[in-house]
């Protein structure tokens, strides 16, 4: 039965005092082509539960299950091992069923998590301080060059050909809104970063320099030159991780002088889940955590002497008035920081390190091998578990041709910079603990085949 409680009267009292005439006039921003003029085609108006379930149980048999197939997509969402107790844990009811803790008192639980998660990310990303965690990594990406405008007083985000498109894409679609001036290039098929560039772009206008670390093509390369540029001209330094399991292995670019330091946490206790939900971390320098945007969970004694947990800073528009908020970020992904947490609390620091050098090792592996298909050039001088193919032709058709045999090869750069034809051949290729051996050599037969 529906629940209907306003009337047409009602209605139209809400349309005329916002000005409006019809309901269709709130659509105005909608393009004409995108609007449904009916039921859409081929689903029926209704139907019973057993054939709603049939027909989506075969509509999800369509799909390519990860762990079934050689597997070797990467680009900042990856396949990890995610051991079972990850999932037990997060579905015990007061972690499943919390929300937001506007009650200290009665949400210690979620508060202690929360705490014990902004620690764990501070110290894997290398700052002082960390949130209580943000949507995802692209938002993350851009709430960080928002932060940076707002300690400079500039408007001018120098961004590396090496980060992520989509972080890009996103952050492009906010500086309209913002004024931002966004100075962002196209990476090259070649093994260098393009930091060079960055250090010849940095002005007095320059809020913020954004790197990723390790980047889209999986390279790497010291941040301690970038970030002392950067001061020099008292610009800040932003990093992005889109793969946290790196930092087992690699420096930590707080260490290196990064001022605030974002990513993704997919990779540690988060399943690809069809692309989301994921958790966005940040991390940033104690001198400027008060423009960090998101929640801030802290430790404090009770009148008693007895420890407890609260929310330490809150500065998005929920907490307090819109106009002095950091962020309009209302949410966070709690369960998805659980899980993170649970992970790596499981791991540790020696098994987060043993993790890195299982991928890294297996990614030097499958990197050697897959060098020797004739008219395969390996992009990389430096990575950590994923690397660029340069395949000698369009990577796109050879990718769907290998997913047609049960192969996921990788991530296409054509697919990530559709008409940029210099990069049409580049093939980005990640390897886990996932990774087999087999699935190694399966790859590179298929290679072979495919491109002889």
């Amino acid at each position: 039965m529906r629940y209907l409680p306003l009337t047409s009267h009602d209605r139209e009292d809400m349309l005329a005092t916002i000005g409006v005439h019809s309901i269709d006039e709130l659509f105005a921003d909608v393009p004409e082509a995108a609007r449904l003029k009916g039921p859409i085609h081929g689903l029926p108006l209704h139907a019973s539960e057993l054939s709603v379930e049939r027909h989506m149980t075969a509509l999800a048999r369509q799909n390519t299950v990860a762990g079934e197939v050689p597997f070797f997509l990467g680009c900042g969402a990856y396949r990890h091992h995610v051991p079972a107790s990850v999932d037990h844990l997060i579905q015990r009811g007061e972690f499943l069923t919390a929300y937001t803790p506007y009650q200290p008192e009665i949400a210690q639980g979620t508060l202690q998590m929360l705490f014990e998660f902004q620690t764990q990310v501070a110290r894997l990303l290398g700052t002082d301080v960390a949130n209580a965690s943000m949507y995802d990594g692209s938002t993350a990406c851009w709430e960080a060059i928002g932060m940076a405008r707002r300690i400079t007083r500039r408007g001018r985000a120098v961004i590396s050909s090496g980060l992520h498109p989509h972080y890009v894409q996103v952050a492009k679609t906010m500086a309209k809104y913002t004024g931002d001036v966004l100075d962002t290039a196209t990476p090259s098929l070649i093994a260098e970063t393009d930091h060079d560039r960055l250090l010849a772009a940095i002005d007095d206008d320059t809020s913020c320099v954004v790197v990723q670390y390790p980047d889209i093509l999986g390279r790497f390369a010291d941040l301690q030159p970038l970030a002392d540029a950067c001061h020099a001209r008292k610009a800040l330094l932003i990093a992005v991780v889109t793969e946290p399991v790196a930092m087992g292995a690699l420096k930590s670019p707080g260490e290196m002088g990064a001022d605030i330091v974002v990513g993704e946490g997919q990779s540690i206790g988060v399943g690809l889940q069809f692309g989301g939900p994921y958790v966005g971390l940040f991390g940033c320098k104690e001198k400027y955590v008060r423009q960090m945007p998101g929640r801030l969970c802290g430790q404090t004694t009770d009148a008693e002497g007895r420890r407890g947990f609260v929310l330490t800073l809150s500065t998005r528009e929920q907490h307090i008035r819109r106009e002095k908020a950091t962020s309009n970020i209302c949410t966070n992904s709690g369960l998805c920081a659980l899980a993170f947490s649970i992970h790596m609390t499981l791991l540790g620091e020696a098994g987060l390190r043993r993790l890195a050098g299982i991928n890294h090792a297996g990614a030097c592996r499958a990197a050697d091998r897959l060098a020797q298909v004739p008219g395969v050039r390996l992009i990389n001088e430096t990575f950590f578990n994923e690397f660029t193919l340069d395949l000698g032709r369009e990577a796109r058709p050879i990718v769907r041709t290998l997913a047609d045999r049960g192969v996921l090869a990788g991530v296409s750069l054509g697919r990530l910079y559709p008409g940029e034809a210099p990069l049409a051949n580049g093939l980005v290729v990640a390897v886990t603990e996932t990774t087999t051996p087999e699935d190694v050599e399966t790859l590179a037969t298929a290679l072979e085949e495919v491109l002889a």
